[in-house]
């Protein structure tokens, strides 16, 4: 009997502290990604353009670093010249009163090579593509197929503007183009020069005019124009190495001639 009692005593203490536990607290869910403002939206919405469907961005793609915007910038540039941030892979067209629009790019090597001053003599919309020998000889399997290269249209790594880089009278062969890879804007990326997205490919070809100055900032010179004169800039940041290329991606590359003087 005495047993009994006593089991049934522990029993009632062990329900008496299960009940005074404190319950764990719920967990919170996950907060919500910010909403993509709908004007962003709108701007990067689907459109017809030459014949050719440009397809909407996806939203995740639409962070505020990567979408077209005013911002301030200082430089000696008139406006209409364009700058270029290889290195915090931003292009500046710049605006009267210290101001530029500001564009978010994806940089490959070739576009980390190159620096210093030229001009854009001309533009091509949907720009047809081939692949350089150099990209044959080293990967055969992917470009060697494409030897006779790709005409203009969505399926193009140029996408669906370019913009032409010469020094004098000279081809750099340096491009400002679109992209059919969206999700490489903001990026370091192993192949190509200075991407955007279609929809602001397609906006700065708009408002670039012919002869206009194009400026590529070296490493060292990462960030200038983003802070005013006698501010010092932050630590230039550490290049990247890019993945290397996949079997079957397309990337790099030069265009046919035929192209279009804006």
């Amino acid at each position: 009997m005495m047993r009994s009692l006593t089991r049934r005593k522990a029993l009632a203490l062990v329900l008496a502290s299960a009940a005074c536990a404190k319950a764990p607290a719920p967990q919170q869910p996950p907060a919500p990604e910010p909403a993509v403002p709908p004007e962003v939206l709108a701007m990067y919405a689907a459109t017809e353009d030459g014949g050719f469907h440009v397809a909407a961005i996806d939203p995740k793609y639409l962070t505020p670093r990567n979408i077209r915007q005013e911002v301030d910038y200082w430089t000696d540039a008139p406006p209409g010249s364009i700058v270029v941030d290889p290195w915090l892979r931003f292009l500046y067209l710049i605006q009267p009163g210290n101001r530029a629009l500001r564009y978010g790019v994806a940089v490959g090597d070739e576009g980390r090579a190159f620096s210093g001053s030229a001009h854009i003599p001309y533009s091509r919309n949907w720009p047809s593509w081939r692949p350089t020998e150099n990209m044959i000889m080293d990967q055969p399997e992917t470009y060697g197929p494409l030897r006779a290269g790709l005409p203009g249209g969505p399926g193009n790594p140029l996408g669906a503007r370019a913009l032409y880089l010469h020094r004098g009278n000279k081809d750099t062969f340096y491009r400002i183009h679109g992209t059919m890879d969206p999700a490489s804007i903001g990026q370091a990326t192993s192949a190509g020069c200075i991407r955007l997205f279609n929809q602001d490919a397609i906006d700065l070809e708009r408002r670039v005019r012919s002869g206009a100055r194009v400026v590529v900032l070296e490493q060292h010179e990462a960030g200038r124009g983003t802070v005013p004169p006698g501010t010092l800039l932050p630590p230039p940041p550490q290049q990247i190495a890019p993945p290397a290329i996949a079997p079957g991606q397309i990337a790099g590359g030069t265009t046919a001639p035929g192209n279009r003087q804006i």
